[in-house]
């Protein structure tokens, strides 16, 4: 263990592996000889396939199922919500959008590792800066789960012109469903009637996202 902080001390966190890093995170004063710990880590890293596997973790499947402890479990889960939120842009310095890309990098961070579908919303100002970034729906997302009005109700209230809907897709697979074709239609014709523009709507996967503007045309 001392050896493996000399390396980050010296040479810099980015010199160590992810088996290495977790290690420090949660052996740091751990009397098992080192590699006991990297196989404990390594076998803890391989059941959830990488670190984003990790984020579908909950503190109970690292207590129950990996033996991590209450400490050592909380203080991973604690580094992965820091994790979350170093990526997430931070929205009172008036985060803009100016492509479907920017709308991506904003949500991913808080839909890319989920185990279940999640709808949001993003409210825009005329400058299309985000004026809230809101959770509207968990489970599938589809026409008879949602209401039109509640979609909007946010954009309406705060007087704004725009919003761009974001779902995920668990399964990585970022082929819209007739669904999800069918709620962004009918989303966009109710946007006119309203004169507040559906900007996009965003299926966002893993390490990608896809466009249904750009797919649809509208």
């Amino acid at each position: 263990m001392k050896r493996l902080r000399e390396r980050l001390q010296y040479y810099g966190p980015q010199a160590l592996s992810t088996d290495e890093l977790l290690t420090i995170i949660l052996y740091a004063s751990s009397t098992d000889p080192r590699g006991i710990v990297l196989e404990r880590v390594g076998k803890l890293l391989a059941s959830y396939g990488d670190m984003s596997g990790l984020m579908h973790a909950d503190f109970g499947e690292f207590c129950e199922e990996h033996g991590l402890g209450k400490i050592k479990a909380a203080q991973l889960l604690a580094v992965l919500e820091l994790t979350r939120r170093l990526a997430t842009p931070p929205l009172e310095k008036k985060y803009q959008i100016n492509c479907a890309a920017d709308a991506a990098k904003l949500v991913m961070p808080q839909m890319a590792h989920l185990d279940h579908e999640e709808l949001r919303v993003l409210v825009l100002d005329t400058k299309c800066q985000v004026v809230a970034n809101l959770l509207l729906y968990r489970g599938t997302v589809n026409a008879s789960v949602l209401r039109t009005a509640e979609l909007f109700r946010a954009a309406i209230t705060r007087k704004c012109s725009s919003i761009i809907l974001c779902h995920n897709h668990p399964s990585n697979q970022l082929q819209p469903s007739p669904e999800d074709i069918q709620v962004t239609e009918q989303c966009v014709e109710a946007g006119k009637l309203l004169d507040i523009e559906v900007l996009d709507h965003l299926i966002i996967g893993n390490h990608s996202f896809l466009s249904l503007k750009e797919q649809l045309k509208w």
